[in-house]
């Protein structure tokens, strides 16, 4: 059997997290290639339909990566993220979809190293998980359903 690849959404701020990536891949640091990284003005602008959508449309994980607290370029983005994440995980949980296939993370530009880690500590932790449970059912339903 083929080991399972998880499809990993990061929703990365601009200013940080982003820079963060960057950082990485400028000092080539491995994360895995299976994260694809989605570059926002600011983690405040992730709305909770955003991360469902990626997990309808096929992600078994997604995180939302953000300035450190207190220093957010948009003042209280971060923390508005963290809300909505935590908004979602319960969603999730209660769907028994899984809460812990979603995650906030904090990171300042300079910490390529700490976005490599991040990205290879969570994408471990969802081949862990196995395949979206919510993916695998609209798959298994065919076309009509999707």
């Amino acid at each position: 059997m083929d080991r399972f690849e998880p499809v990993i959404v990061a929703f990365c701020c601009h200013y940080c997290a982003y820079t963060a990536a960057d950082t990485a891949g400028s000092q080539r640091l491995f994360y895995p290639p299976n994260v694809k990284i989605v570059r926002v003005p600011c983690s405040g602008k992730v709305d909770a339909i955003h991360i469902m959508k990626a997990l309808e449309k096929g992600a078994d994980g997604v995180f939302v990566a953000g300035c450190l607290q207190g220093d957010c370029h948009f003042r209280t983005g971060n923390t508005s993220a963290a809300r909505r994440v935590a908004y979602v995980k319960k969603i999730l949980d209660e769907a028994r979809i899984g809460g812990e296939r979603v995650e906030m993370f904090s990171m300042s530009a300079g910490m390529g190293q700490r976005f490599a880690q991040t990205a290879s500590d969570f994408t471990e932790k969802i081949r862990g998980l196995g395949p979206n449970p919510a993916w695998a059912a609209l798959k298994a339903a065919g076309p009509a359903a999707g």
